[in-house]
């Protein structure tokens, strides 16, 4: 598929959401974003998994996507940042495994202090759930939408400085409900830790 053809798939994705169009961009895009994926990592389905999120992520956010340089490229580039998270994570899982001393091994898995996504997600939503509304929804546009303080304020229609103390609030409570798994919770589930 010729460059110029990607870009006008893209136009009709975001701004008319075609639904055709996305699936045409994914049948011609797929497999061969899994082969690049496989160049990072070698397990077949972590590559599809990541893929398929990329293409996700490309319609859930196809009227703020901004290209650059091509659509080619802004899926190549997504990607290979997927793929780089992923061993990131999966980096701070083993380096977490082993400060905690938790083998993982077939016949010696320790469930007690080992918690899965789901478990962890609560973890986090309850924590944040002992929160004031706006500090809670301060913190998330922070963390989970990668809005800036000064976005987050014109947005909220309050100074940096309280969305400064509003994020600052918010941490200092997780590290104390949370303890040694808010790194892990931050980086794992949500990305990175800022």
């Amino acid at each position: 598929m010729k460059s110029d053809t990607i870009d006008r798939l893209f136009w009709q994705i975001s701004l008319h959401d075609d639904e055709s169009a996305f699936q045409l961009l994914f049948s011609d895009f797929f497999a061969p974003l899994c082969f690049f994926a496989n160049r990072y990592i070698s397990d077949r389905d972590v590559c599809e998994d990541l893929v398929q999120e990329v293409f996700y992520q490309t319609w859930k956010n196809r009227k703020k996507i901004r290209i650059t340089s091509s659509a080619r490229n802004y899926l190549v580039t997504n990607v290979k940042n997927a793929c780089i998270d992923y061993m990131r994570r999966r980096d701070l899982e083993d380096i977490y495994r082993e400060k905690q001393g938790v083998t993982m091994d077939a016949e010696n898995v320790d469930d007690e202090g080992v918690y899965g996504i789901t478990e962890l997600e609560e973890m986090l939503n309850t924590a944040l759930a002992k929160l004031p509304e706006n500090v809670r929804r301060t913190f998330e546009m922070s963390r989970f939408e990668d809005k800036t303080y000064l976005q987050i304020a014109d947005e909220c229609g309050m100074s940096v400085k309280t969305v400064e103390a509003h994020v600052s609030r918010v941490l200092k409570l997780l590290r104390t409900e949370l303890k040694d798994y808010l790194p892990f919770i931050l980086t794992y589930l949500y990305g990175s830790i800022k």
